[in-house]
């Protein structure tokens, strides 16, 4: 056996590290990567809607599904499992999610602050078929 033999395996495996904790440093923050961010926002709305509005339902299984879904986007995009949790359990990325619904559901020309404006915009938002309708369930 020659030297190289010996050193060549540990070399490729810490530039293969350090390559990868280059490009760890280099993700942007979860909440700058649109298509887990958006997706957080709908998710939360939905769950806003179910909250406060009697006469509907989050669809629970597809909730946790879609959830677990972003959760292995990130995972595979490079983000570790406390990148993650950081962002989901942070008080500030929750406070900016609600005032970006809360935007949203006046946009779409609802009261977002009333159970009266949200069940009229889950309504809608079933009828139209989008994302966010698409996690609730109406009991009318």
């Amino acid at each position: 056996m020659t030297l190289t033999k010996h050193i060549a395996p540990p070399i490729a495996l810490a530039l293969a590290l350090t390559a990868g904790a280059a490009a760890a440093a280099e993700l942007p923050p979860l909440r700058e990567v649109q298509e887990i961010d958006r997706n957080m926002l709908w998710a939360g709305l939905a769950v806003e809607v179910s909250d406060e509005c009697p006469t509907i339902e989050v669809r629970k299984l597809k909730g946790v599904s879609f959830l677990w879904g972003l959760k292995n986007k990130a995972s595979s995009m490079g983000y570790t499992d406390d990148e993650i949790r950081a962002y989901v359990e942070s008080d500030d990325e929750e406070a900016r999610i609600r005032r970006l619904g809360e935007a949203y559901v006046r946009q779409a020309g609802f009261d977002p602050k009333t159970p009266e404006g949200l069940c009229a915009f889950g309504e809608a938002e079933i009828a139209r078929g989008s994302i966010i309708g698409s996690f609730l369930r109406s009991t009318k």
